[in-house]
């Protein structure tokens, strides 16, 4: 894969591109008790020097504009960019770290996709959260770098890591109303990946998600080993997905009616 030495800038943040075998776990507490695990891996890449595999292996991890945001334009950043503008932020030439899922031989599906936007010189800026649900739709939440004690409180949240709070406004498990609101620690991964949302709703944490991993090295021996590992990854992600819901199904728990999702400023 390409590579190219970092410039002074981007010495405080992550070398990139990187590869996360993770563990995803999901724990609802209500209006029953469930949990769930499963291992994939995540790429953790620099929007401006996506890698570039061997031409033999390059369908085994490619990364393409269709793929996020609107789906229209030519890169991903380019998609970032346009969203960002429709909501007030003026995109700079500053670095942009990706965490989520490259097409794996022609399939991709990304739950969740982390954008830490930077500026020129090395400061966060602010995180874009791109959520995709089974029914075809996408959202993005802006969340901006201040922490969740308030927007003119720019500390940062405890360990160095920066907290984030959206209300929900998407549909994404037919189990949980469009209501309430998201708390998030997305720290951005170095050596260990440790990612925690949660939902909040009348009171109550009825459901949290975490990401464990461990980085290693992007090479092509890694990807083929995790490969091996995962076989067809993100077809097992959304296949895992539904499965689990049909359970859920099964067990009795209800499901909420999914509103229609208005397209985003910047989404359309």
């Amino acid at each position: 894969m390409r590579r190219r030495t970092r410039t002074r800038d981007e010495a405080a943040t992550p070398e990139a591109p990187a590869l996360y075998p993770a563990l995803v776990t999901h724990v609802r507490t209500a209006p029953t008790r469930y949990a769930l695990g499963q291992r994939t891996y995540l790429w953790l890449v620099d929007l401006d020097r996506l890698p570039v595999l061997p031409r033999p292996l390059r369908a085994l991890a490619r990364f393409e504009g269709r793929d996020h945001f609107a789906g229209r334009d030519a890169t991903i950043r380019a998609g970032l960019e346009r969203f960002l503008r429709a909501n007030g932020i003026e995109p700079t030439d500053g670095r942009v770290l990706m965490l989520g899922n490259a097409r794996v031989l022609g399939h991709v599906f990304n739950p969740l996709t982390l954008y830490w936007c930077y500026t020129p010189d090395g400061r966060l800026r602010c995180v874009v959260a791109e959520v995709h649900n089974t029914y075809g739709e996408r959202h993005c939440y802006l969340l901006h770098s201040h922490s969740a004690r308030g927007a003119d409180d720019p500390r940062p949240a405890a360990n160095g890591t920066q907290d984030f709070e959206a209300a929900k406004e998407f549909y994404v498990s037919p189990f949980f109303a469009v209501s309430g609101a998201y708390r998030m620690r997305l720290p951005v991964p170095r050596e260990h990946l440790r990612l925690t949302v949660h939902l909040e709703q009348d009171d109550r944490r009825p459901f949290t998600a975490t990401v464990r991993g461990e980085r290693r090295p992007a090479t092509a021996s890694t990807l083929m080993r995790l490969l091996l590992r995962h076989p067809w990854s993100t077809l097992a992600v959304s296949a895992g997905i539904r499965r689990h819901g049909i359970r859920l199904w099964l067990r009795g728990l209800r499901t909420v009616p999914r509103p229609p999702h208005p397209r985003q400023k910047g989404m359309q």
